[in-house]
């Protein structure tokens, strides 16, 4: 592992070209990976950011150019799908990323086992095995083996994890848990360069945001790719657009690179307008003037300056968009869904008891929560799957249009395109389904893909296609968002906000969520809480918009509650004992939180000397200075509320420990 900072400059791609079949996903790209840097690789679904990942994980070769690396450097790679490797718990599979300081400690341990049976001090390989182990013991301590259990615990907690499910078998939990994990190992590698391919999309909005507080203090650099715009907006700097096989390189986050996007659009237009009427203007005077002998210099001087002309050109742009309505509702009663009192257990597992909510007709709601709380399971009940006790009645006339999670995942591979609507289709919508399919961006051959080769974005357009075959007024969405594009998520969106059915929406993605709902229920321990209002309103709900408070406030209290179950128990020595040494672990990560907060402090006020004079924020050689100042108050302003939060959680076994000498 590397010592944070060693690079300036991390990773360079250098005209960097890539074919699929005739198509040309890079051509001549180049762009660098600077130290810190949070770069969000943007575009359309299939415009090749996934592809640029592996790339720069060198799992893509490219067709000509290349992509250097510092010696050195260590690089983590999330991809979308990965295989997983079972028999190991869940600790003990994220344990694996400190293979080495594991290796390095059973090494030392199996010295001091034999230092304990040798006698011969002033042998030579005593004196060998003596060095050797200082060595390891130094090596170890820069690995940060003091605090290896405290890190796991705070990583796999902030992704969702409780402390039961530690010592659970990795087999026992579903793809999307199991992709948290190996997050999880990636996260706790720290290398210089973190690559994650959609690390948002199978967490829920707590994860979320935890996952945000921490790369936004990660030492490396961090190059992601995200359809979640908020997410985009809080963590990164630069924005890294991929499109017809160019690369635009912004220095800002989503939302300003779509400002400034659309200023450079405008400006490369009006300068190409005014330089081609330049050069009609200049070809008329020319075919005016060729044949007068007295214009000659003249004519000759004007062809000459065409020639030297460095002509303008206009990327083209990829305008291509979903663009679709949901059909009007059909009339039904006035309530839509009645729930009550409905309890789902999966064999010894209870997932909810005593839920009761209902929907009226047009009503837009939202089932948000923890995954695995139960927000999907309830989905599927009311579209028929057996419930254990309770009622659950559909209003009059009520018809539902359902959007699995993995509905993209159970399409028939082998079908194509058209065959998978046209099979789907009965009645008068037979007679459209190529203009349907044309508004999902499947016109012309695209149509007559196999569904096997599309990508994740281009399956979810066709099975969110599906749900406009036949008029429904019950909508239920189920996280229809993964795998969109920023733009295919806008344009269903505003589908949704004009459809005039009920909806039950179940997303973890805030940007989204946004304006779209008027109510929330939150699944939470077997239970379901009201929530009047949106999701900023929900939000506001759980401590300022914190979610990251919040959850520490929930693990805290589980915390406190694991603990003095204890206190009953006849080895209360080992507990103390136990409780020590995670108090001496807090103790360590807390003092680098405080070096880190003290740097912060001290180089702002330098920054903050330097612009001291009145003309200092104009001066070009402070520009720099200038930019970098607000990215490391944010940084600053986020240290100090991760140490807030280490601190309390210090104090907080400070005192279950003075409860056990008490």
């Amino acid at each position: 592992m590397n010592e944070f900072g060693t690079f300036a400059l991390m990773v360079g791609v250098n005209n960097a070209v890539l074919h699929f079949a005739d198509r040309a996903i890079f051509n001549s790209v180049s762009f660098i990976v600077n130290k810190q840097d949070r770069i969000g690789l943007v575009g359309k679904n299939g415009a090749g950011k996934s592809t640029m990942l592996k790339a720069l994980a060198g799992i893509q070769k490219l067709d000509s150019g290349a992509i250097s690396f510092p010696t050195g450097l260590t690089m983590g790679y999330l991809p979308q799908d990965m295989d997983f490797e079972s028999g190991r718990t869940v600790w003990q599979e994220t344990e694996t990323s400190f293979s080495a300081s594991l290796s390095m400690q059973s090494r030392i341990d199996e010295i001091n086992h034999q230092l304990g049976t040798r006698e011969d001090y002033e042998s030579d390989s005593y004196m060998q095995i003596l060095d050797e182990l200082s060595d390891l013991n130094e090596k170890l301590g820069l690995l940060g083996i003091d605090t290896m259990e405290a890190e796991i615990e705070k990583i796999l907690i902030g992704l969702g994890f409780s402390r039961v499910d530690f010592h659970r078998q990795t087999d026992e939990f579903s793809g999307g848990w199991r992709m948290r994990i190996e997050l999880a190992k990636i996260l706790l590698q720290q290398s210089d360069l973190l690559l994650l391919d959609e690390p948002t999309n199978h967490l829920d909005i707590e994860s979320i945001q935890w996952l945000e507080d921490f790369l936004g203090t990660y030492p490396g650099a961090v190059v992601l790719i995200s359809h979640d715009r908020a997410f985009l907006d809080n963590l990164t700097n630069r924005t890294v657009e991929v499109s017809l096989g160019k690369i635009y390189d912004y220095a800002a986050p989503y939302t300003k690179y779509l400002e400034q996007r659309k200023e450079r659009r405008e400006q490369e237009i009006a300068a190409y307008t005014n330089q081609q009427k330049h050069i009609k203007e200049q070809e008329e005077f020319i075919n005016r003037f060729r044949a007068k002998a007295t214009k000659a210099v003249q004519v000759q001087s004007r062809i000459k300056a065409l020639d030297r002309l460095d002509r303008i050109e206009i990327d083209v742009e990829d305008n291509a968009a979903m663009r679709f309505s949901f059909p009007p509702a059909p009339h039904s009663g006035k309530v839509s869904l009645m729930v009550e009192d409905v309890a789902k257990s999966y064999d010894a597992k209870t997932i909810f008891t005593d839920v009761g909510f209902s929907i009226e007709r047009g009503e837009k709601i939202a089932l948000l929560g923890k995954n695995g709380e139960g927000k999907s399971t309830m989905s599927r009940l009311i579209i028929g799957e057996d419930y254990d006790s309770g009622k659950i009645e559909l209003g009059y006339q009520v018809k539902i249009g359902y959007f699995a999670q993995n509905q993209s995942e159970i399409l028939d591979v082998e079908k194509t395109v058209f065959e998978t609507i046209d099979d789907a289709a009965t009645g008068e919508i037979r007679t459209k389904i190529r203009s349907l399919l044309g508004s999902f961006l499947f016109g012309g051959e695209e149509s007559d893909k196999k569904v096997k080769v599309l990508s994740g974005g281009e399956r979810a357009r066709l099975a969110m296609c599906k749900l406009l075959l036949e008029p429904v007024n019950l909508l239920i969405l189920d996280e229809p968002t993964n795998h969109l594009d920023i733009r295919s998520k806008e344009i269903l969106k505003d589908a949704l906000l004009r459809y005039d059915g009920a909806m039950i929406l179940i997303s973890h993605d805030r940007d989204f969520l946004k304006g779209l709902t008027e109510k929330i229920y939150e699944f939470s321990n077997g239970k379901v809480k009201e929530h009047l209002g949106g999701i900023d309103q929900f939000l506001r709900s759980k401590k300022s918009d914190d979610i990251r408070v919040w959850e520490a406030t929930k693990t805290l209290k589980s915390s406190a509650s694991e603990e003095k179950s204890k206190s009953n128990d006849p080895n209360a020595y080992q507990i103390k004992k136990d409780l020590k040494k995670k108090i001496r672990t807090q103790k360590n990560v807390v003092s680098k939180i405080e070096r880190t907060v003290s740097n912060l402090e001290s180089e702002l006020a330098t920054v903050n000397e330097q612009l001291k004079g009145a003309d200092a924020y104009a001066k070009p050689e402070n520009k720099e200075i200038v930019e970098n100042w607000p990215k490391l108050t944010q940084q600053l302003e986020k240290s100090m509320e991760q140490w807030e939060a280490e601190e309390a959680t210090l104090e907080f076994l400070d005192n279950e420990l003075k409860q056990y000498e008490n």
